[in-house]
């Protein structure tokens, strides 16, 4: 009978004790993980920031996210394929770096596809757009959460000035890993040559490469105006940031836990269009005051009219005839 009864209380106390633990389990926090590519102060890493602290608040500190920030865990297209495959949670990734999972994601790199930053906000902002580009890459393990402005991308030069097509033949210009981008500088009449965007310092200094191609931050954060003296305002192209989050994690959480994850990352971009501005401002004065860097304003006529071909190109190719024409009307929306 004694032997039963303490029988019956060891049962009893790990019942308890297992229901506690359970009690623990549901109430530890979800920790995701978030790399991108940039260093702490870039702009678009305080964004990320912004998120995580937006996404810990909001839900009351169930969610909390680590940030992996400058490349610690690999390169853009291994990040995406990280979280494809769920070892990584969220990632920010250049919608160049995607062209090759989904070639809806090449629209970006279409030069000259929006006409300015007006127009640019407008259609990223579309809905029928944002739809058709976030979700469509579901079946392969990931879908986008939002965007961030990653400036508008201009040529910049060693020591030669461009002002129109003429001035780019047998310039050697680094270019993203993006076919677009390479048929892009062909149409320009210069040469591209893909590489590491870490290696684009040393490739303008040691005369591997004349150009590169990049927004303002890259002459002050990556120091390229140290080895770089001229920045022609072509405006070529405008290739957003991408935010992406591994679908299965993101379906796994609760309806109101994938709701905060959405309204955190759409503050998170409301808040970096002003980061981003400030920084722009900011870097351009001390690249021209400190660095020396010249600025130059050319005409974009010659090269709108240059990559024409490309743009009729996307509108035919049954890849991205369907995003193209999206865009196109979303232009139009009132």
């Amino acid at each position: 009978m004694k032997k039963s009864v303490i029988t019956l209380f060891t049962v009893l106390l790990l019942f308890i004790l297992a229901g506690c633990q359970g009690d623990s389990d549901q109430t530890k926090a979800i920790e995701l993980k978030l790399a991108h590519n940039l260093p702490l102060e870039h702009p678009v890493h305080l964004s990320l920031a912004e998120f995580a602290r937006l996404v810990e608040e909001k839900s009351s500190e169930e969610i909390k996210v680590k940030i992996y920030p400058n490349a610690q865990l690999g390169s853009e297209r291994e990040v995406i394929e990280l979280t494809q495959t769920g070892a990584v949670d969220l990632a920010k990734v250049s919608a160049s770096q995607l062209e090759g999972f989904e070639s809806d994601y090449s629209i970006f790199s279409l030069p000259y596809i929006f006409e300015d930053y007006e127009t640019y906000e407008k259609v990223m902002n579309n809905e029928k757009v944002t739809d058709k580009l976030y979700n469509q890459t579901e079946d392969i393990g990931f879908i986008a959460l939002t965007y961030y402005n990653a400036g508008q991308r201009h040529l910049y030069t060693k020591d030669r000035e461009v002002h129109d097509v003429n001035d780019m033949r047998g310039l050697k210009v680094r270019v993203q890993p993006s076919q677009t981008s390479v048929q892009m500088i062909n149409a320009f009449g210069g040469i591209p040559t893909a590489m590491d965007y870490g290696e684009v310092y040393t490739a303008i200094q040691s005369g591997v490469i004349d150009a590169a191609e990049n927004n303002e931050t890259a002459l002050v954060g990556n120091n390229h105006g140290e080895v770089a003296k001229y920045f022609m305002y072509t405006g070529h192209q405008i290739v957003p940031d991408m935010f992406i989050m591994n679908a299965t994690k993101f379906n796994q959480l609760s309806d109101d836990h994938q709701q905060v994850i959405k309204e955190a990352a759409q503050e998170s971009t409301l808040y970096h269009e002003d980061v981003w501005a400030k920084t722009i401002e900011e870097q351009t004065e001390i690249a021209k005051d400190e660095m020396g860097v010249n600025f130059i304003e050319v005409d974009k006529t010659p090269f709108i009219d240059a990559v024409q071909p490309l743009h009729e190109q996307f509108a035919k190719d049954e890849k991205t005839k369907e995003i193209y024409q999206l865009i196109q009307e979303a232009k139009q929306d009132e």
